[in-house]
């Protein structure tokens, strides 16, 4: 079986040493035993939560929002060759 190394903030570590149902259960198996919402939520929804809850953002937070989302660029990929 093909393994891959990943780094791990400690937080994150401590999380799925903790996620472990006994002591010899690898990481391996408690990721393979994960689940992970398949939707995210769209900007429409967003906001319709929001209203829902009474809760409404100025303009000069959406414009910082939007700012911020226009800047945003995908993380560097370390392994990439060069």
């Amino acid at each position: 079986m093909a393994t891959k190394t990943i780094s791990l903030k400690v937080e994150a570590y401590n999380r799925l040493a903790a996620a472990r149902r006994y002591r010899d259960e690898s990481f391996s198996e408690v990721v393979m035993r994960a689940t992970w919402p398949e939707d995210t939520i769209t900007g429409r929804a967003l906001l319709d939560l929001l209203s829902s809850r009474r809760v409404h953002l100025r303009a000069e937070e959406l414009d910082r929002i939007d700012e911020l989302k226009q800047r945003e660029q995908p993380p560097e990929d370390k392994w990439a060759e060069r």
